[in-house]
This record gives C-alpha cells, sequence and structure tokens, in this order.
C-alpha cells in the first residue's frame, strides 16, 4: 500500500508533467505563429484535466502545421502519447487531447464563437515563458 506522503509526490510529479506539457505546447504554437495563446490552469475547475493550451491560426494549413509540430514535440521530444484528437479534417478547432492536457487550435471566428477563455473564466492563466518572439502570441 501506499503511503499519503509518496501519493502527494506522485501528484505533484504528475502536475510538473502536465504542466511541462502544456508550456511546450504553448510555445510549440508561438514557433509556428499562432496567436493570442493562452493556457489556463484547469485544475481547480475539473477533476478531468490539469491544463487547457488555446492557440488561433489563420488558415487550414497552420492549424495542421501547429498540431503536427505540437505532436512532434510532446510525443517524440517528451515521449507523452495523445489519446485523440478532433476536428482535423474540418480545421476550425482542431482539439488534441493528451489526457491531463488538452490543446485547442481555432481559427478566429470560431475561437470567438466558443470562447472558452470566458466559459472557463475562473481558472487562472499561466504564464508562459518565451513566447515574446511573436508579440501577437502573447494574451489580449
Amino acid at each position: 500500500m501506499s503511503s499519503i506522503a509518496e501519493t502527494v509526490t506522485t501528484s505533484e510529479s504528475n502536475a510538473e508533467r502536465s504542466l511541462q506539457l502544456a508550456i511546450t505546447a504553448a510555445q510549440t504554437a508561438d514557433e509556428n505563429r499562432g496567436t493570442d495563446i493562452v493556457v489556463l490552469d484547469m485544475r481547480e475547475s475539473t477533476p478531468v484535466f490539469d491544463y487547457f493550451v488555446i492557440a488561433t491560426g489563420t488558415s487550414r494549413k497552420q492549424l495542421h502545421a501547429m498540431s503536427e509540430e505540437i505532436d512532434h514535440k510532446l510525443e517524440d521530444d517528451l515521449g507523452d502519447k495523445r489519446m485523440g484528437i478532433e476536428g482535423y479534417r474540418e480545421s476550425l478547432w482542431i482539439l488534441l487531447d493528451y489526457g491531463s492536457v488538452v490543446i485547442h487550435l481555432f481559427t478566429e471566428e470560431t475561437r470567438e464563437y466558443y470562447d472558452l477563455e470566458h466559459l472557463w473564466s475562473q481558472a487562472k492563466r499561466v504564464e508562459v515563458p518565451a513566447l515574446s518572439g511573436n508579440p501577437a502570441a502573447r494574451p489580449k
């Protein structure tokens, strides 16, 4: 049987891993010219996942490039596995599900329509280092 200390240590380790995945996804979206990039800490809002990463792209091609590069970074470089993907064919809203981290890549119109930041407004925003290379990547 695990001790409480082991359980707490595992939880902290999992939370750090989730944060690493979310920040890497946000930075990768930035590197692929994503805009208005936001990371939301969802841990106090839902037990289902830890973080949302939200970014906007200007075209289907750009959304595909962002999603593919995020997959590459998280799977190949960090050794995580995507659990699911939705919306890739339509490319208005691509959702990448990594279990503890869910990445939402939107066209501008679709992002405005669903307005996830407003829907989850109680979630804390996470400061993402090194988004300064693309001023439009920073949240408004």
